[in-house]
């Protein structure tokens, strides 16, 4: 599937301040007022999928990431567009080797889950946009 628009795109488009409401997933739940969450934010965003040109925060695929506060240890749940993804062994590996480059995290978990199940309405507007399902 061919990438219609990026991110500069749609800044100039809508707006800074607008675009960063867009580039967040409505379903991810992350403990957004941990100090490397930031961080850890843009370590997924450089994380694609390898069939579809937006990452896979924007797409939805992460449903939860929690930062511990005592050790900065790092637990995430996500999942995949579909269970036959041809990524799926590897995808984990990728997201906890991407978390793993932001400077002071500890150990990092990935878990892959099916329930809910993915669908376009988990993904970011800005994914929509991408990927023009608008």
């Amino acid at each position: 599937m061919k990438q219609v628009a990026d991110e500069n795109m749609i800044r100039n488009a809508v707006g800074d301040e607008e675009v960063e409401k867009m580039l967040i997933p409505p379903y991810t739940e992350a403990n957004k007022n941990h100090p490397l969450w930031p961080k850890v934010q843009a370590a997924l965003r450089d994380v694609y999928d390898p069939e579809i040109p937006v990452n896979i925060y924007e797409l939805g695929l992460i449903y939860k990431v929690d930062i511990r506060r005592e050790n900065n240890n790092v637990f995430v749940e996500m999942t995949l567009t579909s269970p036959g993804c041809p990524v799926a062994g590897e995808m984990p590996g990728m997201i906890e080797n991407a978390i793993k480059t932001v400077q002071g995290i500890g150990q990092v978990e990935v878990m892959i889950v099916w329930d809910p199940p993915w669908d376009p309405s988990k993904m970011a507007e800005t994914a929509k946009l991408q990927l023009n399902m608008f």
